[in-house]
């Protein structure tokens, strides 16, 4: 194989393994480093509402700490945390699905499809209407 050849195909697999490790670690969090503006993630699937969690009952995962309304769904959560991680890692899906753009979301905005979490910006932004359920 030719040099030019062996180094590109060097420099693609490094790129590819940037952008994946770059994605796994994708979460927004706000200035304490807690998901969600510190929702409840299961309390979005038992009680199909938004909810904000406690320090009291907190949880890090991956770096990223989750605050939960009760002990009950801090144990749910360890118990199959996949399961209730917000879609794109908390930031808005309209941006991420359409633009690929990593825009803030608001908790009191979501909807559950297909077992998954999605949370949305549902305002303005840089002045315009975005995303407005």
């Amino acid at each position: 194989m030719k040099r030019g050849t062996q180094l590109l195909i060097i420099v693609g697999l490094i790129t590819i393994m940037m952008e994946t490790k770059a994605q796994s670690k994708l979460t927004y969090v706000n200035d304490d480093n807690v998901a969600l503006a510190g929702y409840d993630v299961v309390n979005y699937f038992t009680d199909h509402a938004a909810l904000e969690g406690s320090s009291a009952h907190a949880v890090k995962h991956n770096g990223v700490t989750y605050y939960f309304a009760s002990e009950e769904h801090k144990n749910m959560f360890n118990a199959n945390q996949d399961k209730f991680l917000p879609a794109y890692g908390g930031y808005c899906a309209f941006a991420m699905g359409m633009k690929n753009a990593t825009v803030p979301s608001n908790p009191d905005t979501y909807k559950i499809v297909d077992g998954k979490l999605y949370v949305f910006f549902n305002d303005l932004y840089e002045g315009a209407k975005f995303n407005t359920l």
